[in-house]
């Protein structure tokens, strides 16, 4: 074979595999894609069932979504560690609340990153809480941070949250 056949051949084989390379990275690179809207489309629905939870003050509804390993840093109290220290402040608080309703919750959620099975998300709070009585309603707004996991169960669960007072707008 001459020199010349042998080289063009040569350069057709290295085409080839580059082309058959770039084809694999974009498959890759498509299904990272996939995997990605997947998980955002997970965190999504995760943020539909926290909102609803708290609108309905469902307490076993929102510890469901705590990771037992959970840690809750709220303004003017010290760090809840754990879903139990997580559940008897929840818990406390709602004992509190005894006939009081809430009207509106409000969260909208941003920042929204997923790495894997890790996730973390803003958001903007606003809350109207109705009491059963003539006491004056509790309108309050808030800025929160939660950092959450896809567990072994296939389940989103919050790890960290922070939330602070916020301003009207």
């Amino acid at each position: 074979m001459k020199r010349s056949n042998v080289l063009v051949c040569g350069a057709a084989v290295v085409l080839a595999g580059a082309a058959m390379l770039a084809a694999r990275r974009s498959e890759g690179r498509a299904a990272q894609t996939a995997a990605a809207d997947e998980r955002r489309k997970e965190i999504d629905a995760f943020n539909t069932k926290f909102v609803e939870a708290h609108l309905k003050m469902d307490d076993a509804a929102i510890l469901g979504m705590w990771a037992e390993d959970g840690v809750s840093l709220l303004p003017a109290t010290t760090p809840m560690v754990g879903k139990t220290a997580i559940t008897k402040f929840l818990t406390g608080v709602t004992a509190q609340l005894k006939g009081y309703r809430m009207e509106k919750m409000e969260l909208e959620f941003q920042g929204i990153e997923v790495s894997g099975d890790w996730a973390s998300e803003w958001a903007l709070e606003h809350q109207v809480v109705r009491p059963p009585d003539d006491r004056p309603v509790f309108d309050g707004r808030g800025k929160m941070l939660l950092v959450l996991h896809r567990e072994a169960d296939g389940n989103w669960k919050v790890k960290r949250e922070m939330w602070n007072q916020g301003m009207k707008p």
